[in-house]
Parts: structure tokens; C-alpha cells; sequence
């Protein structure tokens, strides 16, 4: 049933706090810069008025997607004929050891907020894009460290009551957690647990990792990063397993980007969409990419894939007004 336009913003403009756009573009609010407009767009710093919109769009059955900062999206270039909720709630506080942190605040006001103050545990996650709640939904992490390791608790909401669930709770596994099976439970806070850390140690680390990442990944590329999940290595078939050199296996994981090479990948194009000359794993935004290609350019790469090897690559991005391509693969243990 079509969103009746009028009836929800209605409703909506009476939430205090509550910040509405109709129409609203949403390739304004993706990394790769693709994607047509949401009927509305409601986003609020408040934990409140977030939780007021969003039990009164699932009260009223209305279409809905709650997103982060568009930075793992791909959204279909005819837009979402919906709501699209969004929580900015982005509040840093520091006890000791702990962090207390809104889930609308970017990772890497996290990442540098812990470095300043000497707080070693998530400084190798420095230049992933997004906000914390994204990286506890999907579990981020690079070089050695993931959320899991420092999550202590998340705090959420399903629009009718707030809940708090403990780390084992959140279930995490490789780029996994509950929150990814329980799209009805949305992140509010995150409670982080670290080790006592040497600045200037912390700011070399970082630095580092951020140049490597900037290299890869220039902050000004309309990317999402790597598009695939990389592999754990036992969960692949046997005669996949004696295919790979045991160079590349890295903590029981092989790179997507070595099966994407053996395929031919680097460089294929569609329209605006590339896939980098340099990065088997990397599909990016040239210039004026549609979401039909880049969906296109997924699908044609997991196709190779499965020819070549029988086991089909999992996406790490989000789909939005499309349907995702292959949902399970080896990966899933």
C-alpha cells in the first residue's frame, strides 16, 4: 500500500525533536552517491523522539528503513517509497576505562577520541567510515581488532521498550551480530571496554593504518569499501580449500579479492561503475553510476565466482528498494 504522505508527516511533525524532509535525495546520504529520493527522511539526536518515530511508524505499518551514515548502501536509483529513520545521537563519555557512546557517532570520533586519551583497544579501526552503531551491527574491524573484543554492552530500542544486551548477547561472528537477524532492534548506545594505552604509541599506530586505508581507500572515492565478505577458510568446500595458497590465509580467513582475481575482476566497468584496477574487492562510483549497475556488476562477479569455485561470495553492503543478491554462502559458520 502506498505511503499515505500527508497522514505520516502528520503524525510525525508532532514528535518533538524530530527533523523531517520530504523528497529527500538519497544519494546525498550514501557514500557511493547513488540512490533516488525517500518519501520522508526523519532523523533526530534524540533517543526520545527516535523511539517515538519509530514506534509510530511500525504502530501504523508504514514502510520503513532505519540507516546509519549510507556508508555500506546501495539504494535503488527509483529511491524508497517510504519513511527512512535515522538516530544522530553521537554523545562521547568517558569513565576510566569505559566508554559510553551514542550510536550516531562517527567511528572515527570514537577511534580519536580513545587515542587522545591514551585508551588502547579500537585504533586500528582508524579511517573505516560510518558511525559505532553500523560497526557493532556489522561487527567492524581491521588489523587484529574488531567490536566484539571491546563491546561490553549495546543499548536499543524496538520503538515499544529500550532493552540492554550484554556482549555474548549481541552474538558477534565475522562481520555478524544479532542486530543483523533482529532488524527490529535498533541501536542507541554503545558501551565500549578498553586497555590503559600510550599516546604517542596509539597516534603511530593510527597514523599508519590510516595512510595504508587512505591509500586504498581514498576518502574522497564514492566506495563502500570492500564489497565482499572475506572467506572463512574451513567453512569453504574441500576442493576449494587445496586451491588456495596458504600464503594468503590470514587468522583462518582468505581475502575475496584472491577468488575475484583468479576471475578476471580488475577493471571490469558498467556504465560509471569500476571495479579498481588495483583491488579485485573494490567497486566504486566514476562518476555518475546507477544502482542498476552496480547491482549488475555484484551479481556478474558472485556469478564468476560460483562457475569457477561452486561457493558464492557474500556481500558486506545493505540493500535498499532492491533485492539483495545471493544471501548465503560458505562464509556462514
Amino acid at each position: 500500500m502506498p505511503l499515505p504522505l500527508r497522514s505520516a508527516l502528520e503524525t510525525l511533525q508532532r514528535i518533538p525533536d524530530l527533523v523531517l524532509q520530504s523528497d529527500a535525495p538519497l544519494a546525498a546520504h550514501t557514500r557511493f552517491g547513488i540512490g533516488g529520493p525517500a518519501r520522508i527522511l526523519a532523523d533526530s539526536p534524540s533517543a526520545v523522539a527516535f523511539t517515538a518515530a519509530l514506534k509510530a511508524v511500525r504502530d501504523n505499518g508504514w514502510t520503513h528503513v532505519v540507516i546509519g551514515c549510507g556508508t555500506n548502501l546501495i539504494v535503488s536509483d527509483a529511491g524508497f517509497d517510504g519513511i527512512v529513520l535515522r538516530y544522530r545521537g553521537a554523545a562521547i563519555e568517558a569513565n576510566d576505562l569505559h566508554l559510553r557512546v551514542g550510536a550516531g557517532a562517527l567511528l572515527q570520533d570514537v577511534v580519536d577520541f580513545t587515542v587522545h586519551y591514551g585508551l588502547e583497544g579500537i585504533q586500528s579501526m582508524t579511517g573505516i567510515p560510518g558511525n559505532i552503531g553500523a560497526a557493532v551491527y556489522g561487527n567492524a574491524g581491521a588489523y587484529g581488532q574488531s567490536m566484539d573484543q571491546r563491546v561490553s554492552s549495546v543499548e536499543y530500542t524496538d520503538g515499544d521498550a529500550r532493552g540492554t544486551l550484554t556482549a555474548a548477547e549481541c552474538q558477534f561472528e565475522y562481520r555478524e551480530s544479532i542486530f543483523k537477524r533482529r532488524k527490529d532492534w535498533i541501536i542507541l548506545t554503545v558501551h565500549l571496554d578498553l586497555d590503559p594505552g600510550e599516546v604517542t604509541a596509539l597516534y603511530s599506530t593510527a597514523f599508519e593504518i590510516r595512510n595504508i586505508r587512505d591509500t586504498k581507500y581514498p576518502p574522497t572515492m564514492k566506495c563502500a569499501g570492500s564489497i565482499f565478505k572475506n572467506c572463512l577458510f574451513e567453512a569453504l568446500p574441500p576442493a576449494v580449500q587445496a586451491q588456495i595458497p596458504a600464503k594468503i590465509v590470514k587468522g583462518g580467513k582468505v581475502p575475496s579479492a584472491w577468488f575475484l582475481e583468479q576471475v578476471g575482476a580488475k577493471g571490469i566497468r558498467k556504465g560509471d561503475i569500476q571495479v579498481a584496477a588495483y583491488h579485485a574487492n573494490l567497486i566504486y562510483n566514476d562518476g555518475h553510476g546507477t544502482a542498476s549497475d552496480l547491482v549488475a556488476i555484484i551479481s556478474d562477479l558472485q556469478a564468476r565466482v560460483r562457475s569457477r569455485f561452486d561457493f558464492d561470495l557474500e556481500t558486506e553492503v545493505q540493500f535498499i528498494g532492491l533485492e539483495q543478491p545471493t544471501r548465503f554462502s560458505a562464509q556462514q559458520v
